[in-house]
């Protein structure tokens, strides 16, 4: 397997100044594009800490809304209602 990354002329001197040498470093820039805009390596991972953090976020925001009177009353009268029998 050929290195995408390592230059196509010698290290040590200038780049080519040639059509073939350009050409030659504008393909490995392509390719090298291609691999990184393909690589997908911890897509998964990024999408469960993401789905995470909503729903941190979610339980966050129901544990203050039912901390609130308000719900807490609503819920005490649906339950009592519940529990009554005509």
């Amino acid at each position: 397997m050929t290195d995408i990354t390592a230059p196509s002329h010698d290290s040590t001197g200038p780049a080519p100044t040639t059509r073939r040498g350009i050409r030659d470093r504008t393909s490995a820039l392509h390719a090298r594009a291609r691999f990184i805009a393909h690589d997908e390596t911890g897509a998964a991972t990024a999408e469960y800490a993401i789905a995470t953090l909503g729903a941190v976020a979610l339980a966050g925001l129901l544990v203050v809304i039912m901390r609130s009177e308000e719900v807490k009353q609503i819920l005490t009268d649906l339950v009592e209602r519940a529990l009554t029998v005509p």
